[in-house]
């Protein structure tokens, strides 16, 4: 057990019994985590319900823009992120994430600029939109009702998508996304229907109720990876860009989360050197001076090792000519669970599903993100609080 000043409170050591406890559990989230994590599926619900209110169509009255700047930080920057690998690489205007205050020097009146803040504060965010407005560029601003954020909007009359400020903004990718999607649609960038909001929303419900508190470790597919990364160096990596979105969305929950320091990549990226790994001091060797008599889920008897993740998704059989890198994709996944497997390095793989790019990126997401949770609560951390976080705040502030 660990305490200090800070409030810093757990265990090093994972208590599995504790993840088939759901009053223990609900004990170690007085925050409700758990709960706003089986929101997704609702959230995106909401957020399609509240942006068809937003008056949108002023977007499109200027035309196509030269390029779209998805302003944010943290996860409202990771909607730039789901934004760009929707639309793909045949989108007709560059789609542009930018986690920096202000907004790029070209941006200019051709552009349209979409600010990002969960609680409608951040100060990127905020920066952007007065940037863009100085700039005459389009601006659309999705955040907490009643902040700042609205306030710049309304100054610049632009439309702007409330967000209601229920959970965590890591633990809101969802209402914060679809309204960044929708705009996008709006523009003409992306082909988001309702069915595919609809079948999102399904597919999110879906993975909450296999992730159930109550769904014992054995069922439950998020206890399991949480269980299979406990005491371990994870590494995510994605098959595809939309994986390694996916991917990356996983490091954040887990260091946020769990606290667990991680590597999170495209696989593409990982074959230039980050492979690696898997024959290093916590990947090949460690396991090879494994008793191999022992369990293999016995951590008493060697050091730290890493666990690696992947996220595979193998397209939706496109009518154009991307199936010779899809099948690249998949012999590149195909080669490194065989990578890991020669080293005794275990390897957990989360496969997409669903008819839509939103839909597989759902897939993906919502297991993880339970998994993210679990682990934390294993440890004895409250998922919701991070000390840490605040204390920088304060340090930093002048």
């Amino acid at each position: 057990m660990i305490e200090g000043t800070a409030g810093v409170s757990g265990h090093r050591d994972p208590d599995e019994a504790l993840l088939d406890n759901p009053d223990v559990l609900a004990e170690h989230d007085p925050g409700g985590m758990l709960r706003h994590t089986a929101s997704a599926g609702a959230q995106v619900r909401e957020s399609a319900a509240l942006t068809a209110e937003a008056n949108l169509s002023v977007l499109a009255e200027e035309g196509r823009p030269r390029a779209v700047v998805i302003a944010g930080i943290g996860t409202a920057g990771r909607t730039g992120d789901v934004l760009a690998t929707v639309a793909g690489p045949r989108c007709p205007v560059p789609v542009i994430p930018h986690r920096s205050s202000g907004v790029p020097g070209w941006v200019g009146a051709a552009d349209v600029v979409i600010a990002v803040s969960a609680s409608g504060r951040s100060p990127e965010a905020l920066a952007a939109a007065e940037a863009a407005h100085r700039r005459g560029a389009r601006l659309v601003a999705v955040g907490a009702p009643d902040s700042q954020l609205q306030s710049v909007a309304e100054r610049a009359r632009a439309p702007f998508i409330p967000v209601p400020r229920r959970a965590p903004a890591r633990a809101s990718l969802w209402a914060l996304t679809v309204p960044v999607l929708l705009a996008a649609r709006t523009l003409g960038l992306v082909k988001v229907n309702e069915a595919d909001l609809a079948e999102t929303a399904a597919r999110l419900d879906a993975d909450a109720d296999r992730s159930r508190p109550t769904a014992e470790s054995f069922v439950n597919p998020a206890k399991s990876l949480a269980l299979g990364l406990a005491g371990s160096v994870p590494i995510v990596w994605g098959s595809s860009p939309l994986a390694t979105v996916a991917a990356r969305r996983f490091g954040d929950t887990l260091s946020a989360n769990a606290r667990y320091p991680v590597v999170t990549g495209a696989l593409g990226e990982a074959g230039r050197g980050r492979v690696g790994l898997l024959d290093g001091v916590f990947g090949g060797l460690v396991e090879s001076a494994r008793d191999i008599f022992a369990d293999p889920d016995d951590t008493d008897d060697r050091g730290t090792r890493l666990r690696l993740v992947l996220l595979r998704d193998g397209g939706l059989n496109p009518e154009d000519d991307a199936d010779e890198p899809l099948a690249v994709e998949e012999r590149r996944a195909d080669a490194v669970q065989t990578l890991a497997e020669r080293r005794g390095v275990r390897c957990d793989v989360v496969t997409a599903e669903g008819g839509s790019a939103l839909e597989r990126l759902a897939s993906l997401v919502a297991v993880p993100d339970f998994a993210s949770v679990y682990l934390a609560l294993a440890h004895g951390l409250d998922p919701m609080a991070v000390p840490a976080v605040s204390e920088m705040k304060e340090l930093a502030n002048p």
